[in-house]
């Protein structure tokens, strides 16, 4: 497979969460510890950048307009012409967890994890957002949650234990409910651990190697079929967009990696992008109940 390109070097500590937006044809994605939302549009090689109050770890985009975003405070509805506007809180403040990532499922509900901000105490869970807007809790004591993504049939449901280095998958039912939980994949790579990942239109999970150098593609068997190389050391979420849904844009990040890596991987934080032979699944809006 050939090497991803950089398309957008805007050095972002901890890009995140890339999602496309078909109307528009661009990528969204975050920088969690820059409090920055982007955008890009690749035609035209178009960027916009927004500033976020807090630590902004993942959007999704909501039926109507906008965007459900996570923010260390809460859930927020985000607008580009409006800003933030608060929704709830998901946890107890004295947890010091924040949202990391998120995915929104055939049925427009929205999925998403919380870890520790410091990233050494297992307080992080897995949610499923209610159509009233209610975070449900779906799984728990994780340190760092990571990669929710759900098959193309919706019946499986992926979600990563990063410090773990496990992929598990669940049984998803019609009214989303988890059961059957399992490992589908451990990362046996030192020096790397699963970030962020996607499902494709053929069932293949993309994860992302913090550490790594790039992504593994993994068969719904829990093979690895593909190993993709980026000039970046921590590549966070890959994301399927373009008008066939055939490119894999990929963020990355440059925290934690010392003057003489940065010096050697200039590109670290930057947005990459793939063309590929497999389409994605498109991008899914949450639905709400709720303004």
């Amino acid at each position: 497979m050939p090497t991803p390109t950089c398309v957008w070097d805007l050095k972002a500590t901890l890009g995140e969460g890339p999602i496309w937006s078909a109307e528009e044809q661009a990528i969204w994605f975050v920088d969690i510890k820059g409090h920055k939302v982007h955008r890009f549009h690749p035609a035209s090689g178009e960027t916009a950048s927004f500033d976020a109050p807090d630590q902004v770890t993942f959007l999704a985009p909501r039926a109507g307009g906008g965007f459900v975003a996570g923010l260390k405070s809460g859930l927020h509805h985000f607008d580009p012409a409006t800003g933030f506007a608060f929704l709830g809180q998901i946890e107890d403040a004295d947890l010091n967890n924040r949202p990391n990532d998120a995915t929104v499922d055939g049925e427009g509900r929205l999925w998403f994890g919380t870890m520790h901000d410091a990233e050494t105490i297992p307080t992080g869970a897995l949610y499923r957002l209610s159509a009233g807007g209610e975070p449900l809790r779906q799984d728990g004591e994780i340190c760092i949650t990571n990669g929710p993504c759900v098959s193309p049939d919706g019946k499986t449901f992926y979600h990563t234990d990063t410090l773990e280095k496990v992929i598990w998958a669940y049984d998803l039912d019609a009214d989303g409910q988890l059961s059957n939980k399992r490992q589908f994949f451990k990362v046996e790579i030192d020096d790397a651990w699963p970030d962020g990942s996607v499902v494709d239109s053929e069932g293949y999970v993309w994860t992302a190697l913090w550490g790594g150098h790039g992504a593994l593609r993994i068969s719904p068997q829990g093979e690895i079929v593909d190993r993709i190389t980026l000039d970046a050391i921590n590549v966070t979420k890959p994301c399927f967009g373009g008008p066939d849904l055939k490119t894999v844009y990929f963020t990355t990040a440059r925290k934690g990696l010392s003057d003489e890596q940065l010096a050697a991987y200039p590109l670290c934080g930057g947005l990459f992008a793939l063309p590929v032979a497999v389409a994605g699944q498109p991008q899914y809006e949450v639905r709400l109940d709720r303004p």
